[in-house]
């Protein structure tokens, strides 16, 4: 009954500790830059737009907690880390539908829900390997620079963002199922993913226009808030997993019905 889960764990696990390591490392760069940003933090908020402002959520860009709320979560994971999870997520499916892998997967006594199932939960190779990559780094590197962040306050800021990474999987999901070709699923997924996050900052240059950003999973989630407030928003995040909830049922409701 796992055997699809425990298949796409170990396939997903190389690419999932490379891309860790390399979320590590920019976790690392970016951390390099924070005593010049400390010391100038004041004239780089007064450089900044309103909307990029609000965009990254910057603030107290002189402690810590500030810089990494509105640099180092916002790049990324709300970013990077985002577009990565729509890009596997796109090629769940679609990826077996062109090698023809998948016919050979249904041949067995097991259902397409189960298969679109199984492939979703094995996602929990590269958010763990994200997770602990970006929260480690931060915080030893942050006590090397002679700083120390709240480790409950970094949980949460982790914890509360995987609705939001699971949301950009779950639209890679249901592209997979739509797409053929596992190229087109993962371009689209990722490119729509990287279009909401430019709206979601956009829609603060007018506020007419302000509520837009309402329709985008990165509006829900705001790693400033968590990190110097200590605001945890757990109704944000529910309704980020509402959304990735309604795309599992969409995407496994065209799967069952489609024919590969």
């Amino acid at each position: 009954m796992t055997a699809i889960l425990r298949n796409e764990s170990r396939r997903l696990r190389r690419g999932s500790l490379l891309l860790g390591g390399l979320f590590g490392m920019l976790t690392a760069f970016f951390l390099a830059v924070f005593p010049a940003i400390q010391d100038e933090a004041e004239v780089i908020m007064d450089a900044y737009p309103e909307f990029v402002i609000e965009l990254m959520g910057l603030e107290e860009l002189n402690t810590i907690e500030g810089f990494a709320g509105g640099y180092v979560y916002p790049f990324i994971w709300v970013l990077f880390g985002g577009v990565y999870l729509a890009y596997v997520g796109g090629g769940l499916i679609a990826g077996d539908v062109q090698s023809r892998k998948l016919d050979l997967t249904l041949s067995n006594p097991v259902s397409r829900e189960s298969v679109v199932a199984q492939k979703v939960a094995a996602l929990w190779v590269p958010i763990v390997a994200l997770n602990g990559a970006v929260a480690i780094t931060l915080f030893l590197g942050a006590l090397a620079l002679g700083e120390r962040l709240d480790p409950v306050a970094l949980g949460m800021v982790h914890l509360l963002g995987i609705p939001y990474l699971l949301v950009c999987a779950g639209i890679g999901v249901v592209f997979s199922v739509i797409f053929d070709r596992v190229g087109r699923a993962q371009v689209t997924s990722l490119g729509i993913v990287f279009v909401l996050w430019l709206i979601d900052g956009l829609s603060y240059t007018d506020p007419e226009y302000e509520w837009i950003g309402d329709l985008t999973p990165s509006r829900y989630y705001d790693p400033t808030g968590i990190l110097v407030h200590g605001e945890y928003g757990f109704l944000d995040a529910s309704l980020l997993l509402a959304v990735f909830g309604a795309s599992l049922v969409v995407a496994a409701a065209i799967f069952v019905r489609r024919d590969i």
